[in-house]
């Protein structure tokens, strides 16, 4: 499609799994595998990977057509967010487009079809942006924090242990980002300032494991395997 990209965020520091980003699962490293949706999909009239490392950008050429905007390291921390990145990324792109594809590295189980029907729902509404999201097996509302060693109800929820001692049917269900897609609308984020806004389009999808730390990576694999 001409008026799409998909940018594919690959930083290299990250802390929870070192170099987690070039990590193999079967024979390609995640990035590896978000050039190959990307490139196979054949949704996006160019495919961008921002990274602040010459090596990760070499690495990712080896699997396709891919263009690198290196990103300097002040947005390329822990704390660093998705705005920064996107909006450097706009900053470095110079060809037209309206829809922008956030393509995770640590999503590798996410299917083209599924990137089909995302991109094809949220262009033909008027919805500010999208999330792919899978229901929680456990609803949110029955978790807690520890305070000076001590369970208590999330803040502002209103509600005592005892409360959330009830069955989970008896709550709404919870859903959690997978990083399958997002996708922004490029009018929207240079006017808000935002990326997602308030009317964010929920993409269900089924469970998609992401890769956060070495126990996620570690189960994805077996998966994999299986």
């Amino acid at each position: 499609m001409k008026n799409i990209i998909a940018i594919i965020p690959a930083r290299s520091g990250s802390k929870g799994v070192k170099h987690k980003n070039l990590k193999y699962l079967g024979n390609k490293p995640l990035i590896g595998w978000a050039i190959h949706h990307c490139i196979k999909s054949n949704l996006f009239s160019r495919i961008y990977l921002s990274t602040d490392s010459k090596k990760y950008a070499k690495i990712a050429k080896t699997f396709g057509k891919v263009e690198i905007i290196l990103r300097p390291k002040k947005i390329s921390s822990s704390r660093s967010t998705d705005y920064e990145m996107i909006i450097h990324a706009m900053k470095n792109i110079n060809i037209p487009y309206d829809f922008i594809a956030h393509i995770r590295p640590t999503s590798p189980l996410r299917k083209i079809s599924q990137m089909r029907k995302a991109i094809k729902e949220f262009i033909k509404s008027n919805y500010s942006s999208l999330r792919s999201v899978h229901e929680m097996s456990e609803t949110a509302y029955k978790t807690f924090e520890i305070k000076n060693g001590m369970l208590e109800p999330l803040k502002n929820l209103n509600s005592s242990l005892d409360d959330l001692n009830m069955p989970r049917q008896s709550f709404n269900k919870t859903y959690l980002p997978n990083g399958i897609i997002d996708i922004y609308r490029k009018k929207f984020i240079l006017k808000n300032k935002l990326l997602l806004g308030k009317k964010s389009k929920a993409f269900i999808t089924p469970f998609s494991q992401e890769i956060d730390t070495k126990d996620d990576l570690k189960y994805l694999k077996k998966i994999w395997k299986k």
